[in-house]
């Protein structure tokens, strides 16, 4: 998706005069202190912009305070960010982030807020999503406090699974692993190395419903709160997507749509493709077709076989899942039809 910013503005925890799309004239002045004064005297004009990828930023805010973040999409209409930004102030909240988007075809409307609330969190989250439905908008409202729980899915390809446990080992996660499923025995002592349970799931044709049965029973569990398939060489079916209750991300090792399936390292080198690249995308009942989160490429030429692709690839493939992941446990991913917007 080409995303294209339309100058809004927003405000830095004040509340609100009369914000909203700089394309419906709207506007959003924020006290400066001493430096909006001198520049009174100078007869110019103290405002805060809120545009991709600079958004507005509060600093006055403990490490330890929960903090609430939302996503919302609707159809658009003027003043939009001065009604959520006042909601957010009106209750005594500090807005900490603001960010947002418009779909100039569709003439969706795109927006992610964060702020630390005056209250109990759990009070506003409630709220909020009401007061989302109020204006025809979907949110999805989270808090802080509430780490997202992580089912590992893995098959004997390990550069992902160590790299992702590895960052979370080392805090980078707003969530945390808390179990890993596999096909294969190969990793069950080094699971137990990190710390975390192992659960060997044999998968073939014939008992793939079962697999899948003993897989969803495993996940809910464990509560998890989503699923991330770190190269686990299986496709998982309709019906498992339908019944595991959370979202589930894949990594892809080419750059799709491009390359779909199996070896997709070998049908880029019989094509002779002068990139490579690795997708990370939610897993949809259509194999390699669902919403892409992240992508990236590295450059190759006529020069590299097929295991220099492989090599390559998976320095691609960590990074792009990791960032994804990230991504999503930081509430900046928004599913939208077949697409996704990213407020990165």
């Amino acid at each position: 998706m080409k995303e294209r910013n339309r100058g809004r503005r927003g405000v830095l925890g004040a509340p609100v005069g009369a914000g909203g799309d700089a394309a419906n004239g709207e506007g959003v002045t924020v006290e400066m202190g001493a430096a909006r004064k001198a520049k009174r005297k100078l007869g110019l004009r103290c405002t805060a912009r809120v545009s991709s990828p600079s958004p507005i930023v509060s600093s006055v805010v403990s490490s330890s305070a929960p903090i609430i973040t939302a996503l919302l999409h609707g159809p658009d209409r003027r003043g939009l960010v001065a009604q959520v930004a006042g909601w957010i102030s009106l209750r005594g909240g500090n807005i900490l982030h603001a960010d947002q988007h418009r779909d100039e075809e569709a003439g969706v409307f795109f927006q992610r807020m964060e702020w630390v609330p005056e209250g109990d969190p759990a009070v506003d989250v409630r709220e909020f999503a009401a007061f989302g439905d109020s204006l025809g908008m979907k949110t999805d409202v989270r808090v802080s406090t509430e780490r997202t729980k992580m089912v590992l899915f893995v098959s004997k390809f390990d550069h992902c699974f160590h790299d992702l446990l590895l960052r979370w080992k080392a805090g980078d996660f707003a969530g945390d692993f808390v179990a890993v499923i596999s096909n294969h025995t190969d990793l069950e002592n080094v699971t137990k190395g990190y710390g975390l349970p192992f659960h060997h799931v044999p998968v073939t044709a014939a008992t793939k419903p079962a697999a899948e049965a003993k897989q969803i029973e495993i996940c809910k569990q464990y509560g998890a709160g989503l699923v991330v398939m770190a190269r686990y060489m299986q496709v998982l079916s309709p019906e498992f997507l339908a019944n595991v209750g959370c979202p589930v991300i894949n990594i892809h090792h080419s750059f799709l749509p491009a390359f779909a399936g199996g070896k997709p390292y070998h049908q880029a080198h019989e094509r002779g493709v002068k990139l490579i690249g690795a997708t990370a995308h939610f897993a949809t009942a259509v194999l390699d077709d669902g919403p892409i989160i992240h992508q990236d490429v590295a450059r190759v030429t006529h020069r590299h076989g097929v295991e220099d692709l492989v090599r390559k690839g998976r320095d691609l493939e960590r990074l792009v899942l990791a960032q994804a992941v990230r991504w999503y446990l930081d509430h900046r991913v928004l599913v939208y039809g077949r697409k996704t917007v990213v407020f990165d």
